[in-house]
């Protein structure tokens, strides 16, 4: 990692921007292949009427007669259209795979319509022998709807690099050297320039506070829960967000040096290594090739030793050939993976990487994130109480729900939550100001009211209720009439009613839990104790999310990552399956293979059982494509010609078609499986 901040030291951010152009184009990209297929799928299905209308094998089967001179000629012009324009894919998909030496599915339906097409043109023409045009049209008919439904129900790809971008600003106020402000882009800044945040905006660069006191919301970066209280000499990261206060901060890291950029690294590098398993129906299609090459060369030659005319041992390898290619195979992968997507999309898991789907069955190790995770990523108020006998528990909550109602901040909004839920009716104060990084007073009914930290209470030598401070994990603000205190409120991050159920299911499969957190190691153990989790990391960077990962695959381990903040899009993206919760930032949910939409973790438990649940359907239709395979090549090569049963291509037509309607039928039993 650290040769690679150093290769990249000297990039600017346009960099960082062009990585997301990049990924833009890849998406645009992978629409227009899909409109592609789609459109192509439809001109050839068009044009494959009339030939199955005119081909004598449907004429035989279906009992009726339709004919006239040079039939054949219009016959091989439809069909040479539908060859070169619908099955273009597929060869060109055939030469780059043979330069890749990995011939795969592409490879074996560039040849069976090549067999198909070259082979009827030459009977066409005045070789003896059938015309096979009505199995080539149907075959790439059957082919292009199936990449045209495998590509819809995988596309979306990777957004990351450019919602990562997304987070910093694209505008800062420089401060020139006479005191003027000027507006300009982020990408010209410069280490050393000074720069101005108001309230509310982004700071658009790493840098460190020269003027000001703040806080600053870290957790879409750090995972750090509570907003950071920042002043003079602090460093800041680019991309959170400035809370309160106005702050002048000096530029350090920008660009590629920048902590975001860094992130944006290793993502990159994450996904790399991620993106290299293999398609199972295209290593079976690879095997397939071979075996329908093998057999049709066997053909032919046992049939021409034997005695048999030249013609009728071609005709047998051609059969044999086009039978080799079952339409099964490709619908077999794509049907399961169009419906188990759509299914599990309306039980609220959007699928982005059906690999990694597929492979939840394997899951070892579960590594969650705590904050917006396992918790609710929001204060709650845990225990408030009066400390003077002139008022109840209930009025030092109503007073400081009235104070804290003109403020955006997370504790004051985890305080109105409360006074809602008690359907407390809040005064109305008036002279409301922020005392910066300390708290906020005003006047409530004539009387001044102050809402302070416990560091407030310090530097005015105020002596701290006793009781107040219970557990570590919790943040304790104070109510002050004029200076004496009059009582407290205690607030934490909520674990989540589900997250208890989720882990209980979990471990019921064998998977053992652990949580990897930015928060304090207090905060985290009492999560961890709480949730009774296998294990729990504190305070760790985005690196070392990732470092934790990799040190668990490195001994087998196969782990799930689930996570909704920039910290966790690294390590999103080198677990086995990334598994992001939607309200979270949309990096998380673009580096993700899996996006949880309802951000319950009891939703897991679902993904393991629809992930096993669709690999055993695509096994279960792998068989039945393959499983035809084995009882029609035979047959069509002849194996059964000295007891008089010889597959001919009718029935060989027959079989391929019912072998394609069990696995589309076994397709949509998975809807009832995954109810």
């Amino acid at each position: 990692m650290k040769n690679q901040e150093e290769h990249h030291h000297n990039h600017n951010h346009e960099d960082t921007m062009s990585h997301s152009d990049h990924k833009e184009n890849h998406g645009d990209h992978h629409a227009h292949m899909i409109e592609d297929f789609k459109k192509r799928f439809w001109v050839s299905m068009v044009i494959t009427l009339p030939i199955v209308v005119m081909a004598p094998m449907i004429q035989e089967i279906l009992g009726y007669e339709f004919g006239f001179e040079g039939d054949r000629y219009i016959q091989f012009v439809l069909s040479t259209i539908v060859f070169f324009y619908g099955g273009w894919p597929f060869l060109k998909g055939l030469v780059d795979e043979l330069k890749d030496k990995s011939p795969g599915m592409m490879t074996l339906i560039a040849l069976a319509i090549s067999v198909a097409y070259f082979y009827s043109s030459g009977v066409v023409f005045g070789l003896e022998g059938k015309i096979f045009f009505w199995e080539l049209v149907s075959l790439i008919d059957i082919m292009l709807l199936g990449h045209w439904i495998e590509m819809k129900s995988v596309m979306g790809a990777s957004n990351a690099l450019q919602e990562l971008a997304k987070m910093m600003p694209s505008e800062a106020h420089r401060i020139k050297k006479n005191g003027d402000i000027e507006d300009v882009n982020v990408r010209e800044l410069r280490g050393d320039d000074l720069i101005l945040v108001k309230p509310g905006e982004k700071i658009p660069a790493d840098g460190e506070i020269k003027e000001g006191e703040s806080h600053l919301n870290e957790s879409m970066l750090t995972g750090e829960s509570k907003p950071v209280a920042k002043k003079a000499g602090d460093e800041v990261i680019g991309g959170s967000i400035n809370d309160n206060g106005s702050l002048k901060i000096l530029v350090k890291h920008t660009g590629e040096d920048s902590y975001l950029s860094k992130v944006i690294n290793m993502v990159k590098e994450a996904q790399k290594t991620n993106s290299k398993t293999q398609n199972l129906a295209n290593r079976a299609a690879g095997w397939l090739f071979y075996i329908a090459l093998s057999a049709g060369f066997v053909t032919f030659f046992v049939w021409y030793s034997l005695g048999k005319e030249f013609e009728y041992s071609l005709e047998r390898m051609v059969t044999v050939m086009i039978i080799s290619c079952p339409h099964a195979l490709g619908l077999a992968v794509p049907l399961v993976v169009a419906i188990s997507t759509a299914v599990s999309a309306k039980k609220g898991l959007l699928i982005r990487n059906r690999t990694a789907f597929e492979n939840a069955r394997l899951l070892s190790y579960i590594i969650f994130d705590k904050t917006g995770t396992l918790t609710k990523g929001a204060f709650g108020v845990t225990r408030f109480a009066s400390t003077n006998e002139d008022y109840d528990k209930n009025e030092i909550l109503k007073i400081a729900a009235s104070l804290e109602n003109n403020s955006e901040h997370p504790i004051a909004v985890g305080v109105l939550k409360k006074a809602r839920e008690l359907e407390m009716k809040l005064d109305e104060p008036n002279d409301f100001q922020n005392i910066t990084g300390k708290g906020i007073t005003g006047k409530l009914n004539g009387e001044s009211i102050s809402v302070v930290s416990p560091g407030y209470l310090k530097e005015n030598q105020l002596t701290t209720p006793e009781g107040a401070f219970k557990d570590e994990s919790e943040t304790v603000i104070f109510i002050l009439k004029d200076h004496t205190v009059l009582g407290y409120i205690a607030l934490a991050d909520e674990i989540r009613e589900e997250s208890q159920e989720a882990i209980e299911t979990l471990k019921s499969h064998q998977i053992k839990v652990i949580m990897a957190t930015g928060d304090n190691e207090k905060v985290a153990k009492t999560v961890s104790e709480s949730l009774k989790l296998d294990g729990y990391h504190a305070e760790v960077l985005p690196e070392d999310k990732q470092k934790i990962i990799k040190e668990l695959q490195d001994k087998g381990e196969f782990v799930a990552m689930t996570g909704d903040g920039v910290n966790d899009a690294p390590a999103l993206a080198q677990a086995n399956v990334g598994i992001a919760v939607g309200s979270g930032t949309d990096v998380a949910a673009e580096t993700a293979d899996i996006v949880l939409v309802n951000s319950n973790p009891k939703d897991i438990a679902n993904l393991i059982l629809f992930g096993t649940a669709t690999y055993k359907k695509i096994m279960q239709n792998l068989f039945w494509a393959a499983g035809y395979n084995i009882i029609a090549v035979p047959l069509a090569a002849g194996v059964l010609a000295p007891i008089g049963i010889i597959l001919s291509p009718a029935v060989g037509a027959v079989l391929m078609s019912l072998s394609t309607v069990i696995v589309a039928v076994n397709a949509q039993l998975l809807k009832k499986q995954m109810k």
